[in-house]
C-alpha cells in the first residue's frame, strides 16, 4: 500500500542494532494523517525514512513449509519356519513363533496406516501451503478490503489446518497402539530368551530358537524406530498446526483490511524467548520516545501495516518485548470537550490493542493507559517499547 496517497507516514532508524544490545531511542516510526512533505515535532530528530518495500523482507509470507514427515517404510523381517522336534522345547518354539508372526502382522497393518496418514498429511499440507501463498500474493499487489474470493480462500485453507489436526489426533492413536506392541515385543524376546534354559531340548530346538531370537530382536528394534518415528511426526506436526493457527489469525486480519502482514507477531516473539513477559501495569512515559505515534485526525488512518512493521522488527531483536499503549487527548476546550477527546482517544487506544492482539501479539505484552497532554492537536495513540 502507498501510505503517501492515504497521508500517513512511518519515519525510524535503519533498525541496525547490535545483536546483544537494543536501544528504545533507535525506533520511532510515527503515523500522521499529515502530509509526508510537513515536519512536525516529533520528528524533530530527522531520522530517515524507511521504505515501506523494505519493513517486510524477514516476515512476509504467512505459511511456512511444513515440517518433514519420517521416510522410514517399517516392513517385518518374517518368521523362519520350522521342524516340530516333538520335543517340549519345540512345541515351546513353535509357540513363540506363532506370536511372533502376529506380532509382525500388527506391524505391517500399523505401518500400512502410518503411511497412508503420511500421505494424506502431506496432501492437506500442501493444499494449506499453496492456498495461503495464493491468498498472500493477492495481498501484496493490493486488493479490496474483506475480499469474498480470499475470504473463501482462508476458509478453505483452514479446512486443511483442520484436517491435519484429524491425521495427528490419527497418529496419537496409532503411537498408542504402537506403544502396547512395543511392550509385547520386549516380552517376546524375555520369552525367547528363558527358552535356552528350559531342560530336554535338543540341538535342533536350539538352532530354530537362535534363529527365533535374532528374528524377535530385530522386531522389537522395528518397534521402537515405528514408535520413534511416529512420535516425531506428530511432536513436529503439532507445533507446525499451532503455528500455522496463530498465523491464519494474522491472515484474516491482512484480508479483513486487504493488506499483508506476514508471520503471526506471536510466532515471532516466541521463536527465541517463549511466550515473554507480562506487560502489567501501565509505566510512566513521561520523557520517552514513542516506537509508533498514530493521529486519528481523520475517519480510517490506515495504520495496521506499518504499525506490524514496528512491531515486528522489534520482535526480531527483542522476542521478549512488552508494550504501553497510550490514548493521548487534546488537554483544551473544556472539561467536556477533553472528557469527550479522552473517550474517542481511548477507543482508538482498544482498536490499535484489537488489531495487534489480531496480527498475534499476546495481549499480556501491553499495558493500556490514557493522557490528556495541551501539545495535541487531535487524539492519538502511542506505542512505547519497555
Amino acid at each position: 500500500m502507498d501510505f503517501s496517497k492515504f497521508r500517513a507516514i512511518i519515519v525510524g532508524a535503519a533498525f541496525l542494532l547490535p545483536a546483544c544490545s537494543f536501544s528504545e531511542t533507535a525506533l520511532w516510526p510515527s503515523l500522521t494523517g499529515e502530509d509526508p512533505t510537513v515536519e512536525t515535532p516529533s520528528q524533530s530528530a530527522q531520522p530517515a525514512p524507511m521504505a515501506q518495500t523494505t519493513q517486510v523482507e524477514t516476515l512476509e509470507g504467512v505459511a511456512t513449509p511444513p515440517p518433514q514427515l519420517g521416510t522410514t517404510d517399517f516392513r517385518p523381517v518374517g518368521v523362519t519356519p520350522g521342524q516340530d522336534t516333538g520335543t517340549f522345547v519345540g512345541r515351546k518354539v513353535a509357540e513363540l513363533r506363532s506370536e511372533l508372526q502376529r506380532l509382525q502382522d500388527q506391524v505391517s497393518a500399523h505401518n500400512e496406516q502410518l503411511q497412508a496418514q503420511r500421505a494424506e498429511m502431506v496432501a492437506n499440507a500442501q493444499n494449506y501451503h499453496n492456498t495461503v501463498a495464493s491468498v498472500n500474493s493477492r495481498l501484496q499487489v493490493g486488493t479490496t478490503p474483506g475480499n469474498p474470493i480470499l475470504v473463501q480462500q482462508f476458509n478453505s485453507a483452514q479446512t486443511s489446518l483442520d484436517n491435519l489436526n484429524v491425521g495427528i489426533a490419527a497418529m496419537n492413536k496409532l503411537a498408542t497402539s504402537v506403544a502396547g506392541m512395543s511392550t509385547m515385543s520386549a516380552y517376546l524376546a524375555e520369552s525367547t530368551r528363558a527358552a535356552f534354559g528350559v531342560s530336554g531340548a535338543v540341538d535342533e530346538d536350539h538352532r530354530q530358537l537362535t534363529i527365533l531370537e535374532d528374528e524377535v530382536d530385530q522386531t522389537v528394534v522395528l518397534i521402537e524406530r515405528l514408535l520413534k518415528e511416529s512420535t516425531d511426526d506428530i511432536r513436529r506436526q503439532s507445533s507446525y498446526v499451532a503455528s500455522e493457527r496463530s498465523n491464519l489469525n494474522t491472515l484474516a486480519a491482512g484480508i479483513k483490511t486487504g493488506e499483508i502482514y506476514g508471520a503471526s507477531l506471536s510466532n515471532v516473539a516466541q521463536s527465541a524467548a517463549g511466550p515473554g513477559p507480562i506487560a502489567g501495569k501501565p509505566m510512566d512515559t513521561s520523557g520517552r520516545r514513542p516506537l509508533v505515534v498514530i493521529r486519528f485526525d481523520r475517519d480510517k488512518v490506515p495504520y495496521q501495516q506499518a504499525l506490524y512493521n514496528a512491531v515486528g522488527k522489534v520482535l526480531e531483536r527483542r522476542p521478549s518485548a512488552a508494550f504501553d499503549l497510550v490514548a493521548v487527548a487534546p488537554a483544551s476546550g473544556g472539561p467536556a470537550r477533553v472528557a469527550l477527546n479522552s473517550t474517542k482517544a481511548r477507543r482508538h487506544a482498544e482498536d490499535v490493542l484489537r488489531s495487534l492482539v489480531e496480527m498475534g501479539l499476546p495481549p499480556a505484552r501491553v499495558a493500556v493507559s490514557g493522557k490528556t497532554t495541551s501539545s495535541a492537536s487531535t487524539n492519538e495513540v502511542h506505542l512505547y517499547l519497555r
